[in-house]
């Protein structure tokens, strides 16, 4: 049985912060990691979360990532505004685009963020919160190493490339939240099967060969399951046609592993596009997604996506968050 710890959220933000910049992360750049991390651990996506801090911190202190970065903004044309991440961590570079984006959607009606010389942005669907927090439906894509095979093929071409849809609420939260990889689990699910010594599910990865596996390691060698088959590598396929080709940032298949020291800067990229519902929808946006949602909740057992990460940001506020004792001890020494 795996031993836990129970945690503020508070906490958790402290720790990583002061890890990140026990690593040598600056301290602004540290704190947009750290918030980001007390949040995700909140929704209760827990490999997302701690267990990625040690890896950060490795990451700096090896060159993969630049902890002092300062990203450097632009905007090349009307609706666009782009952010060359300087090898930095993505997350401030996201927090710096959102505050021309944002506004410049509330001006025109939408508008777009491309990112480059990126890095793991985390959770994606953290970032499109943000947007729908601010009252616009977010979308979002972000490239990752390669890691998934093409139909008929095994040797990975394409990252599990998440994408992200934040619809606003009228409670100042997404109505609706969809976050999902191209992959049927996220690639660190099972990465962090694999430090644990646990086995995966079948369905999760398949190995060298392309066939299906329950060793973690092995399926890190070998390719993410896809989900839905040949409709999840397409996802992927445009998922990096966003991220990757629309930015300028590095493709998949070149960029080194978010795992591991090996390889320098994976300079993968995120696009975000914002919209204002009130601009197209005539003013009935709230409405519709009202009577869609209660359309759903009406049938028993059925749910929105986003509810079940709601939920636990509901419970963590009131009672913090279990976390694994091992993740904190390898933090702990960073920190001694």
């Amino acid at each position: 049985m795996i031993e836990t710890r129970t945690l503020s959220l508070s906490e958790i933000t402290e720790m990583s912060l002061r890890a990140l910049m026990a690593a040598g992360t600056s301290e602004e750049n540290a704190r947009h990691l750290a918030e980001a991390t007390a949040a995700t651990e909140a929704d209760g996506v827990a490999s997302h979360g701690l267990a990625y801090i040690p890896i950060y911190c490795e990451h700096v202190r090896c060159g993969k990532v630049d902890g002092q970065a300062n990203p450097v903004i632009d905007r090349p044309r009307p609706g666009l505004v782009t952010v060359d991440a300087a090898t930095g961590f993505a997350h401030p570079a996201i927090a710096l685009g959102f505050e021309k984006l944002v506004p410049l959607v509330r001006e025109q009606g939408i508008a777009a963020l491309a990112i480059q010389n990126s890095y793991n942005c985390g959770v994606l669907g953290y970032h499109t919160f943000r947007l729908a927090q601010a009252g616009l439906l977010g979308i979002g894509f972000t490239n990752a190493p390669a890691s998934i095979a093409p139909s008929g093929g095994t040797k990975p071409v394409v990252g599990t490339n998440p994408f992200s849809i934040a619809a606003p609420g009228q409670d100042g939260d997404p109505a609706v939240l969809i976050d999902q990889s191209a992959s049927t689990i996220a690639r660190s699910e099972v990465m962090k099967h694999a430090r644990e010594g646990q086995p995966i599910p079948v369905g999760w990865a398949l190995d060298s060969e392309g066939s299906p596996t329950t060793d973690p390691n092995e399926g890190l060698k070998g390719s993410m399951a896809p989900s839905g088959g040949y409709k999840g590598v397409s996802v992927a396929l445009m998922v990096e046609i966003m991220a990757a080709a629309m930015t300028g940032a590095v493709l998949g298949i070149h960029a080194s592993p978010f795992s591991g020291i090996a390889g320098g800067p994976p300079r993968t990229g995120q696009f975000f596009i914002g919209i204002d519902p009130a601009s197209s929808s005539g003013g009935d946006f709230d409405r519709r997604l009202s009577d869609l949602a209660a359309a759903i909740r009406a049938q028993e057992g059925a749910h929105l996506p986003g509810d079940g990460r709601a939920a636990k940001r509901a419970e963590a506020y009131r009672n913090g968050v279990a976390v694994n004792v091992a993740t904190l001890e390898r933090i702990e020494a960073i920190l001694a």
